[in-house]
């Protein structure tokens, strides 16, 4: 306020400039601690990502009637090995021990059956190493060019437990199409239809994708939770 700019500046010989910067950083801060989402942490989910375009079209999937506030971290995790849902669980409780809240960790896996599953849940180290045209060259030798596309989120709630949402979309990998800006999607096509996930419009891939389907059941867990809660 005025009066407490002209009495601090009187007493302590603060100048005007700043005695106004620090009442108004003052009054920022009060009104971040005494709003509704800050003093009511069950409010917020977090997710734990450092990819933009990843988050963006989680965002863009859950769409504005999730009752939480949407948040992202990105935190680096341990790389683990082992059977998909281990996994989950694993890296979620990590994040948890992190984070302090209700946590939502993603894993991705691109399981072809001509290999028995691999590469699996280590797609993103062979995407790194071989690129989308790498991933094609794998089954070079085989027919059968099936794949599914795996997606699991880990929801990590307050009590400690982690609940499981996953989604699976069969498909064929094909030399890619399409732009390679997003992972491996420029090799998958979806089966019954003739364009990869990369060369669908983001609506069209939101609608039928592995994520969508997972976020479709996490987001179902959420309206309950704010149900019970409310």
């Amino acid at each position: 306020s005025s009066k407490m700019i002209r009495y601090f500046g009187k007493n302590l010989g603060f100048s005007k400039k700043v005695l106004i910067y620090s009442v108004s950083v003052f009054s920022n801060l009060l009104a971040v601690q005494t709003s509704p989402m800050a003093q009511n942490s069950k409010n917020i989910v977090t997710f734990v990502t450092g990819n933009i375009k990843k988050l963006e079209e989680i965002k863009q999937i859950l769409g504005p009637k999730v009752p939480f506030e949407i948040k992202h971290q990105k935190i680096d995790l341990p790389e683990l090995q082992g059977e998909m849902d281990d996994i989950s669980i694993k890296k979620c409780d990590e994040a948890r021990k992190i984070v302090q809240d209700r946590v939502v960790v993603e894993d991705t896996c691109l399981c072809f059956n001509a290999l028995g599953g691999l590469p699996g849940p280590y797609v993103k180290w062979f995407l790194e190493k071989l690129g989308p045209p790498g991933l094609n060259k794998m089954l070079a030798g085989f027919e059968d060019k099936s794949a599914k596309a795996v997606c699991t989120f880990a929801f990590g709630d307050q009590d400690g437990k982690v609940h499981l949402f996953r989604g699976e979309t069969h498909g064929q990998i094909v030399e890619p199409r399409g732009p390679d800006t997003f992972g491996w999607d420029s090799c998958f096509q979806p089966d019954g239809y003739s364009l990869t996930y990369a060369e669908m419009p983001k609506e069209q891939k939101n609608q039928i994708s592995h994520r969508y389907k997972a976020l479709n059941k996490l987001r179902e867990h959420l309206v309950k939770i704010n149900a019970t809660e409310s």
